[in-house]
């Protein structure tokens, strides 16, 4: 196989080639290794090739039997394999553990051959650090790939491996997807575990998953990684049937309430909208009802559950730094972050009621608001990918704590309230702007309900594919300059 043929394939492509006996997965890795060698110094997405990639252990079986992995350098663990978090605090540390994400990825015969960057303590929705760089977008060099899962993506887009894990706390998976084309799933809360030391972190907010090319890819993924562990605190509904089987069903007629206006303070872009109303048009012309539907939540409750967190994250700090004997300073953090850990530290207000209060109300209301319909149809942006740097990276020293709260909320206002109450939620690349940036359209299903969430997903890249749709910037293209 050549790298040409290897980046036309999407991971159970690839599987399938592998059970035929049509290529073997060692030569898959060392197509990842070529692919990684023409394009990763232009788009900085991958940290570190494994040196002992080509002898990585992976089951000989499974969905995804031999296909290339990526781990993001957050969340899931290795045992053995650096994991920094993106951050110089944690330099040079190493997992002790395989995390239970991790023991089903080999399970399923992924092989992880490297670690993708993320922001610092994937704080931000831009991955760029004082660690590691800046990771570019791969339809634009000049425009952020987005976070904080945003080497993944990167990886991914350029077709370093078909697939990369993810993490999502309030975007961080389907952001970065809407701005590098990809496909990118939020499962519903407790759909994975993230056992057996990190089950409903964030109080349940973040969840792990992949990002991923086609559909196919990801309804396999979620028959790899979907299921309980010991430890963790509810077990959600079941499906009825694989993930992928999901893929050969009828889906029905569906209540689907249309979002065209802006749920936050950054302007909802006339591309974006456009992308929205043209979707929202097709799923009419498949037979569904829509109906517009208001902002269901109030965007100053998120801002308040930021800052009702920071405690938490300057304890979790205090308590890692002093089992490292590390200190915690500037020369160890990035503005942004040591400001957010002084402000737990400081904040005065801290109430340990409002961290079960405030979600509990947002979820209320969401849950008034939206259920009447089957699946909600978003923006997964207001905009589409931003210029690297300005008042939003975590490297730059003139934002304030209070400024962050507000910015976060407002780039994230399409995804966040669905982190907090917990539905599925994916973003899919059904258009592109003007400028030939890609734009990531949400839909959002009901809790537990990820089976409609694939059947509508399938339906609309069945109508509006985007396989053809290629970045500037791609393993095996001719566009690397």
């Amino acid at each position: 196989m050549k790298l040409r043929e290897y980046v036309e394939y999407d991971a159970t492509g690839l599987a399938c080639l592998v059970n035929a006996g049509e290529v073997t997965p060692l030569e898959l890795t060392k197509l990842a290794r070529e692919a990684h060698d023409e394009v990763n110094p232009l788009v900085n997405a991958v940290i570190e090739f494994y040196e002992d990639a080509e002898t990585v252990a992976g089951a000989d079986i499974g969905l995804f039997n031999g296909v290339p992995f990526l781990r993001k350098d957050v969340g899931g663990t290795e045992a053995g394999r650096l994991q920094e978090r993106g951050s110089r605090l944690f330099k040079g540390c190493r997992s002790d553990a395989d995390s239970y994400f991790f023991r089903l990825a080999r399970e399923a015969g992924l092989r992880t051959i490297g670690r993708t960057t993320t922001s610092e303590l994937a704080k931000t929705g831009m991955s760029e650090s004082i660690l590691n760089g800046i990771t570019r977008n791969p339809w634009n060099l000049e425009c952020s790939a987005g976070g904080s899962s945003g080497g993944a993506a990167s990886a991914v887009a350029t077709k370093i491996t078909p697939i990369a894990h993810g993490s999502d706390g309030g975007g961080s998976i389907r952001n970065p997807a809407s701005w590098c084309g990809l496909v990118g799933l939020k499962p519903t809360r407790g759909r994975i575990s993230g056992g057996p030391s990190n089950q409903d972190v964030s109080l349940g907010r973040s969840s792990e998953f992949v990002l991923c090319r086609t559909v196919r890819d990801m309804a396999a993924a979620l028959d790899v990684f979907s299921g309980p562990h010991p430890g963790d605190p509810f077990i959600i509904v079941q499906p009825n049937r694989p993930y992928l089987e999901e893929l050969s069903q009828p889906t029905g007629r569906l209540r689907v309430g249309v979002a065209r206006t802006s749920w936050g303070a950054v302007s909802l872009e006339s591309e974006v909208l456009h992308a929205v109303e043209s979707t929202a048009a097709l799923l009419e012309e498949m037979g569904h009802k829509l109906t517009d539907i208001d902002p269901p939540y109030d965007p100053a409750d998120y801002s308040e559950l930021f800052r009702a967190t920071q405690p938490l994250f300057a304890r979790s700090l205090d308590d890692a730094a002093r089992t490292m004997g590390r200190t915690i300073s500037g020369d160890t953090l990035e503005p942004l972050n040591l400001k957010l850990y002084e402000y737990g530290r400081n904040f005065k207000a801290f109430n340990p009621g409002d961290l079960l209060e405030i979600p509990r109300k947002m979820r209320f209301q969401v849950g008034e608001a939206i259920q009447a319909f089957d699946i909600l149809l978003t923006p997964t942006m207001a905009t589409t990918a931003l210029p690297h740097g300005g008042c939003y990276t975590s490297t730059n020293p003139s934002i304030s704590a209070e400024d962050f709260f507000k910015a976060d909320v407002a780039l994230f206002q399409y995804t966040g309230i669905f982190n907090v109450t917990g539905h599925p939620s994916v973003s899919l690349p059904l258009a592109e702007s003007g400028s030939g940036l890609p734009i990531g359209v949400q839909v959002v299903a009901r809790f537990g309900d990820e089976s409609t969430l694939l059947r509508v997903a399938r339906d609309l890249e069945q109508a509006k594919p985007w396989k053809q749709r290629q970045p500037k910037v791609r393993a095996g293209g001719i566009d690397n300059s």
